[in-house]
């Protein structure tokens, strides 16, 4: 683009040098410069720069890159660039900035799967003490995954690339497939949490792989691990210590025996703090029929501690995204930062039920109810039928007070106890 009025040229670019020390500037004229300083070495380093003149008189001077890597044609193009960039009222030296910017940010996400199951594991291996468990993780990762997700990044890994890895030993190895599927959805939940990936998990069971992979009666007969229930308290005294929204999430679903998603999917509007009363909506429900929480002293105090000035809309206990609610990855987590990845959330449901039948006289057809299971026979109907709402409170009370049981329980929760109950049944007459 050589025009009248250059300065420089080709072989001029080649000889220019700088008499001392001190940087020199030879101008090619529109601002275009070739600065020329001499290194330690005796060596003129040599490089382009523009000045450019932004509105309101500002002047910024930008680098064009090495003179011998950059031509002096290509100096004069990148150097009209930027004048018109300026001319049209835009800083390009803000500009180029944030592009370096989205590039190293791009560059740090850009993750492969292998990677971040090495991270993963690197992170969560020392806390699990069976070695057997160790390698059962890396075997199933190393033969099935890797070979077909290990290099890619992790943001493009879809449903059709879990389904790749999973469909061939689905049926001939189901507990291995399981087992693989899980862990998979555990690895990218956590890339996600680290900002890798983002949107849906594609390696969900629930309402997404259920759909596309036949369950057989070996994948059906898979138990979700639970904490003994004598063991109840004593995770629970660790866990009040845990700051942040996902122990108090996890808290209050070991509280209420709820389902994982029942709880991340609750809104304030589904909440009556006064009655001690959380109504979850047939749409949110498995068996799609309303659902009456009763909500102990204890549950109460919970939401009243994570309240604050939330709206009926909003989620209970919201994830870190604006307006979203946690996902099911958050408690799994908090899980693995107390070293219990041998439990599971849903798996405290079974602790329940097991200290239902063991530990109280309350029936077992009562507990059903409590977990709203599908109705199974006449007299767990007819409980069903009527809600049970006011037994199922003493019960839910009872369970709460285990939970707590390893702190000292004052007089105040006792009164508060005898009230929910008054109301209850108060309410249950009319």
């Amino acid at each position: 683009m050589a025009r009248g009025g250059r300065k420089l040229t080709s072989i001029g670019v080649q000889k220019a040098t700088s008499p001392n020390k001190s940087p020199k500037l030879h101008p090619d004229g529109d601002g275009l410069y070739l600065k020329v300083a001499i290194g330690t070495d005796g060596l003129p380093n040599k490089s382009w720069i523009v000045r450019i003149y932004l509105p309101g008189g500002k002047v910024r001077d930008m680098g064009l890159g090495q003179a011998d890597r950059v031509s002096l044609a290509e100096a004069r193009d990148a150097a009209e660039a930027a004048r018109k960039a300026a001319r049209a009222g835009t800083d390009p030296v803000e500009i180029r900035k944030e592009e370096r910017g989205r590039l190293v940010a791009t560059l740090d996400n850009a993750r492969t799967f292998k990677d971040c199951s090495e991270r993963f594991l690197e992170m969560h291996e020392r806390r699990w003490s069976n070695p057997k468990h160790k390698q059962q993780w890396r075997n199933t990762l190393s033969t099935y995954a890797y070979p077909k997700l290990g290099d890619l990044r992790v943001e493009a890994i879809d449903t059709n690339l879990v389904l790749r890895v999973l469909e061939p030993i689905w049926l001939e190895k189901p507990e291995t497939a399981s087992r693989l599927r899980a862990r998979i959805e555990r690895i990218l939940y956590w890339a996600q949490a680290r900002g890798y990936r983002s949107g849906d998990n594609p390696a969900r069971w629930r309402g997404h792989l259920d759909h596309a992979l036949p369950v057989g009666a070996r994948h059906a007969a898979r138990h979700h691990p639970a904490m003994p229930y004598a063991e109840v308290p004593a995770f629970f005294r660790e866990l009040k210590q845990r700051r942040g929204i996902a122990p108090r999430a996890l808290e209050f679903t070991i509280l209420t025996a709820a389902r994982t998603g029942e709880v991340i999917g609750a809104t304030w509007s589904e909440i009556d703090l006064e009655k001690h009363m959380w109504r979850v909506p047939a749409a949110r429900m498995k068996a799609k029929r309303e659902h009456r929480v009763p909500l102990s002293p204890q549950a109460v105090n919970l939401l009243r501690s994570v309240q604050l000035d939330r709206k009926p809309a909003d989620f209970v206990f919201r994830g870190w995204k604006q307006g979203a609610a946690l996902t099911n990855g958050a408690l799994l987590m908090t899980l693995e930062k107390m070293e219990r990845s041998d439990v599971t959330t849903l798996g405290f449901r079974s602790s329940f039920r097991d200290w239902v039948s063991d530990e109280t006289d309350f029936p077992k057809e009562l507990a059903e109810a409590a977990l709203a299971h599908v109705i199974g026979d006449k007299t767990e109907a007819a409980y069903r039928r009527g809600d049970a709402y006011s037994k199922r409170t003493h019960m839910m009370i009872a369970w709460a007070n285990h939970c707590y049981s390893a702190d000292a329980q004052d007089s105040a929760d006792e009164n508060a106890n005898d009230n929910v109950l008054a109301a209850s049944e108060s309410k249950e007459a009319n």
